[in-house]
């Protein structure tokens, strides 16, 4: 019962970016520059697909569920770091609230890993059997899709969290990162990790390895289809449907697959403090502008969009 006790009075706390204050006050002015464009940029997407019934097709509202995703999985991170960078001193976090952190960073970003590959199956049944696409990518198909990636994603953090968080923690720590991500929090463990080190790697396979070898799979199939196309314009357009998605499977699963594919014992606090930096901030910014840039519906529809909301302000 005394241990019980001791382990619920454990707090955590990240590693400052900086101990200058003029560095944190930059640093606080640009993570909430690029949160405040990630959130306006994805919600401008979910609410324009929406309110567009043009747009009410499989491949958007796959793009809509990862529009929403982005905005969620920025949530659980960026108000805590914020808060922790403009604070002068170290913002404590305790057991509980760690582990909901770290459940619906897991959670979300496996899911988000997840529709991006039944993403590049809707393009692949697209452009390699075009006449029984509505038949394949019925809305019931898509529905389920959507909901066994939320089901899986939530099954996979729900078991990674409380295998970790089982753990014995010795006393309050510092996070060598600047939210509570899995491997700077199992180092802080006061017991052998060996089997949480070999589920981690099994639960990065599963959301990280097969997927990524189901899109290129499909990728596969998909520039085999394109090259045989006779009409150049049809060439040109499903070129640019895909390169847009497959920029963001690069900058998605590339980051994620240097922390968590990569042997524990070659973990570094430092690069993994930059690659998050990317996957956290960088990547929920870009996405919005990558996929607004590369669609031509869904670019006009911002626009129609963008230009009544001005008409109402006048």
């Amino acid at each position: 019962m005394e241990e019980a006790n001791q382990t619920g009075m454990i707090h955590f706390h990240f590693r400052p970016f900086s101990r200058l204050p003029e560095v944190q006050v930059l640093i606080f002015v640009t993570f909430l520059g690029m949160y405040l464009v990630s959130i306006t940029g994805n919600l401008s997407i979910f609410l324009t697909i929406w309110m567009n019934r043009c747009l009410h097709t499989p491949m958007y509202f796959f793009l809509a569920n990862l529009a929403a995703l982005e905005v969620f999985y920025s949530s659980t991170i960026v108000p805590l770091t914020l808060a922790s960078v403009l604070s002068t001193e170290s913002t404590l976090i305790s057991l509980p609230g760690c582990g909901t952190q770290m459940f619906f960073f897991i959670f979300l970003g496996s899911v988000d890993c997840i529709l991006l590959a039944v993403m590049a199956y809707d393009r692949f049944v697209a452009i390699c059997h075009p006449l029984r696409y509505t038949l394949i990518m019925s809305w019931r198909v898509c529905v389920q899709l959507a909901v066994g990636s939320l089901v899986l994603g939530f099954a996979l953090a729900l078991q990674l969290t409380v295998l970790i968080f089982r753990l014995p923690f010795c006393s309050s720590k510092e996070i060598s990162l600047f939210y509570c991500d899995v491997l700077p929090v199992m180092r802080l463990a006061c017991a052998d990790t060996h089997i949480h080190e070999v589920t981690l790697f099994a639960v990065s396979v599963i959301v990280l390895t097969i997927p990524s070898l189901l899109i290129t799979l499909s990728y596969v199939f998909i520039v085999a289809a394109i090259l045989k196309m006779r009409s150049a314009e049809g060439r040109h357009k499903a070129f640019s449907t895909c390169s847009s998605h497959l920029t963001v499977v690069l900058l998605q699963y590339g980051c994620t697959s240097v922390i968590y594919l990569c042997p524990s014992s070659r973990y570094s606090p430092d690069r993994g403090q930059v690659v998050s930096v990317v996957y956290t901030f960088v990547t929920p910014v870009l996405n919005p502008l990558i996929y607004s840039m590369r669609s031509r519906e869904l670019k006009e529809a911002l626009k129609r969009a963008m230009m009544r909301f001005l008409q109402n302000q006048e």
